[in-house]
């Protein structure tokens, strides 16, 4: 009998409590994770968050590669890249070329648009339960969680993960008629994000005469293809001679990687808290 009554008061106790965490302790999570995913979607240049809705440019300089064959600049302008200024330094006969984006031209940076959309969509989930809801169960607040982890989760692959390309998408992509002046037939070129670094690959290539008796294997898709690649394009074929891949640092998708992990542990540190009261629940000691 006393025992009954100790696990009564106990459960009304951890009743109380649960209807708290409910009440009180989800809704300050929740305006929590809203202000830090803000900052986040703020680091993403919004059209319209700076003055006069203007986003601002910001240029970087690619850290030389061991070789030291390709230097440049590249600059950004929220998630396009709005100029990039590159030097090649050809290894055959160490002739130097320079190319560089046309006036009329931008590359759309589909990683950051899309990491951007993800984080957006998770402050909407957050802000369809604003302080006066009333969560009436666990399970809600743990699916509501999942929706949001899942945003976040897929914001930071979109910055971690990059494509996988194949050597003859990569040279179908727009990004060969962006330069001047025309990038050379034998040069190929790749822009893309992984971390918080903007990433530069050049490629050049040598064609494969019909009488080569190299045996011809054309590579899958990768991230960075190696010198001997070999594809087929333009009825052509061609051998991957020399991979040139110079990066830099973009600091504000660095914080943006920050906010995403902070997120993902609070959303979880919430379910931990949710779980241990319903795991109490389903506790049958008799």
């Amino acid at each position: 009998m006393a025992a009954a009554m100790a696990s009564a008061a106990e459960r009304a106790v951890l009743e109380e409590e649960f209807k708290w965490l409910l009440q009180e302790e989800v809704h300050a999570v929740l305006k929590q994770l809203q202000d830090i995913l803000k900052e986040a979607s703020q680091r993403f240049a919004l059209p319209g968050s700076g003055p006069g809705g203007v986003i601002k440019q910001e240029s970087f300089v690619l850290g030389t590669s061991g070789t030291d064959q390709v230097k440049g600049v590249l600059t950004l302008q929220g998630d396009a890249l709005c100029q990039a200024d590159v030097n090649l330094k050809m290894p055959r006969n160490n002739q130097l070329l320079h190319f560089a984006f046309r006036e009329d031209k931008q590359w759309k940076l589909q990683q950051i648009q899309d990491a951007r959309n993800h984080v957006n969509q998770a402050i909407y989930l957050l802000m369809n339960r604003d302080v006066n809801y009333q969560f009436k169960t666990g399970s809600e607040v743990l699916k509501l969680m999942d929706a949001v982890m899942l945003q976040l989760s897929r914001a930071r692959n979109r910055l971690t993960t990059p494509a996988t390309l194949t050597l003859p998408e990569i040279a179908s992509s727009g990004l060969t008629k962006m330069f001047t002046p025309a990038l050379p037939s034998d040069i190929l070129v790749n822009f893309y994000i992984n971390l918080n670094k903007l990433c530069l690959t050049v490629y050049q290539l040598h064609v494969l005469q019909p009488s080569t008796t190299k045996n011809f294997k054309p590579a899958g898709g990768s991230i960075l293809h190696n010198p001997g690649a070999m594809f087929e394009f333009g009825n052509q074929r061609y051998e991957v001679s020399h991979v040139h891949k110079v990066e830099c640092v973009v600091p504000w998708l660095n914080d943006a990687l920050v906010f995403f992990t902070v997120s993902l542990q609070l959303c979880q540190q919430l379910k931990d808290k949710i779980s241990v009261f319903s795991s109490y629940w389903n506790y049958r000691p008799y």
